[in-house]
């Protein structure tokens, strides 16, 4: 198996758990606060086909692995009606964070899996991709450790690059929520170019690969987020 195939095999299956994880808790947390829209919809299901955007959820975070980029891509938003939440501004933030969150709990779980299948005797490193890869004494690959490093990897990446407070992320409903509420009806105005300023990120990370405009960013606290969730792993494994 190529390095790209295998790289393919690991990376689409993490994507389309992390994403669609992330959307369906946002509907979750809609309809505990008083938003049964996404339930209407028929959006509260694991089933991918419902929620993966073929561009989004594969062709971008894929192209950006391929080239080097950060991994981050987008599934089809689950709908949320604020004004049927139970107290909408606090049902805002909280739905918002349900999405990064169950992505840090999907890490977590990676992270205890981890500790549980990877090899005692393996080693960590990157592959010829710049993806973390376990290999075996022998020097080859260890598909199932290497998965799980790539899941917490892509569950980390989604949940904190998520939280950019940027229209249309989860962030910036976070941040208007916390806004007075004048401020907060002029930063919600941001929302008509959300979408432009999205293209516009993922235009610049691909034109200038080397300026590291998002990697500079959250790149540290990713880091330091995997190192804890290796650490976890390390626990786990010793116990």
């Amino acid at each position: 198996m190529s390095e790209t195939l295998r790289f393919a095999f690991m990376l689409i299956p993490c994507l389309v758990i992390a994403i669609v994880f992330h959307e369906v808790a946002h509907g979750w947390a809609a309809l505990a606060l008083g938003d049964p829209t996404a339930k209407e919809r028929r959006r509260l299901t694991l089933n991918p086909i419902r929620h993966v955007d073929p561009v989004g959820t594969l062709l971008v975070p894929g192209a950006l692995a391929l080239f080097g980029g950060p991994v981050f891509g987008w599934a089809k938003p689950v709908p949320i009606n604020f004004a049927r939440l139970r107290w909408p501004r606090l049902g805002m933030m909280l739905v918002a964070a349900a999405g990064p969150a169950t992505n840090v709990l999907l890490a977590a779980l990676g992270a205890v899996a981890l500790g549980l299948t990877a090899p005692a005797t393996g080693t960590l490193a990157l592959s010829g991709m710049g993806v973390p890869t376990f290999y075996d004494l022998d020097g080859s690959i260890h598909l199932l450790a290497s998965g799980l490093m790539l899941f917490i990897l892509i569950n980390t990446l989604l949940a904190l690059f998520n939280l950019l407070p940027i229209p249309p992320f989860d962030g910036s409903h976070i941040v208007e929520g916390m806004l007075p509420r004048t401020w907060a009806a002029q930063y919600a105005k941001l929302r008509n170019l959300g979408m432009l300023l999205f293209i516009a990120l993922i235009a610049a990370t691909w034109a200038f690969p080397d300026a590291g405009i998002i990697s500079r960013v959250i790149g540290p606290p990713v880091d330091w987020a995997v190192r804890q969730f290796i650490a976890l792993a390390a626990l786990v494994a010793a116990a």
